[in-house]
């Protein structure tokens, strides 16, 4: 998968996350916990547009992770709300799938951008400045 197809996927994560925010405070009257998941959730797609943006492959695997972490913290908030009888289970399981998927996207693309990088790091040839000090 690319990482176009989890901007998308943590787009449309970030719009069900406001819906599900908006939800629990207007129907629940729950505004803790939720509002921690309204953070974490809709960080995981800015912090995946930042990195469409990235000064260097590094910054781009940085931001990456970040987004990865973050879906990591919106799985925990989910299930705190579904354990603690916030969430229906048929919510939670609906919300904790999609969040399932965007992180195995985020770790893939981590991981195979971390190996291209080593892999582009390993075949680049020294520069000309470097070749030249060391021939003197």
């Amino acid at each position: 998968m690319s990482s176009n197809a989890a901007l998308d996927k943590s787009k449309a994560f970030a719009v069900r996350i406001v819906h599900l925010y908006r939800n629990l405070g207007e129907d629940k009257k729950e505004f803790v916990l939720s509002k921690q998941l309204l953070r974490s959730g809709t960080s995981i797609g800015a912090n995946v547009k930042e990195a469409q943006r990235a000064q260097s492959k590094k910054d781009f695997i940085t931001k990456m992770n970040i987004a990865s972490k973050e879906a990591s913290e919106t799985e925990y908030w989910t299930e705190l709300l579904y354990e603690t009888g916030y969430l229906s289970q048929a919510e939670f399981q609906s919300i904790h799938d999609d969040c399932s998927e965007i992180i195995r996207l985020l770790v893939s693309i981590v991981k195979t951008s971390q190996n291209n990088l080593a892999l582009s790091t390993k075949h680049k040839t020294p520069n000309a400045r470097f070749l030249m000090l060391n021939a003197k």
